[in-house]
């Protein structure tokens, strides 16, 4: 009983030793770029939200003293809301991209991964046909006399 314990125990313990090793440059490359998203992502939701606070800031005082009506009021409250909403999606969209690339990067093959590999090799692919066909452009124009 004790050696099937054993037995279950070291190949457990063989994955963690083998995933713990360093990771690849392309990992690296995708987690920076996951980072850089996210992160770009995050700020334009934090801007958006410190813009409509100070527009809250700004139009609430405003509308109260030049506004005998309470249209405008309503209005400004209507684009406070929807600044916020869109702060608040801004957030919720970098923290589902980072979601994302992190599974991508891992090799949990998220929804669409699939169009990501194959938009890359697509991508190789067009590259190495324009490297070949300039390639021979650059050795007829070094070669060509002025």
């Amino acid at each position: 009983m004790a050696d099937l314990h054993q037995q279950h125990q070291q190949p457990m313990t063989r994955n963690l030793h083998e995933s713990s090793s360093s990771p690849s440059t392309r990992q690296t490359v995708r987690f920076l770029t996951a980072a850089t998203i996210g992160m770009s992502l995050l700020v334009l939701s934090g801007l958006t939200l410190t813009g409509t606070v100070i527009g809250l800031v700004v139009a609430t005082p405003l509308m109260v003293l030049f506004s005998p009506v309470l249209v405008p009021a309503v209005i400004t409250m209507c684009l406070l809301t929807a600044g916020f909403l869109f702060s608040g999606g801004c957030g919720v969209a970098a923290a589902t991209a980072l979601s994302w690339i992190y599974r991508y990067v891992t090799g949990k093959h998220p929804m669409g991964a699939d169009k990501v590999d194959y938009a890359r090799m697509m991508i190789s692919e067009k590259a190495k046909e324009l490297g070949h066909y300039a390639q021979p452009q650059t050795d007829q124009t070094t070669t060509a006399p002025y």
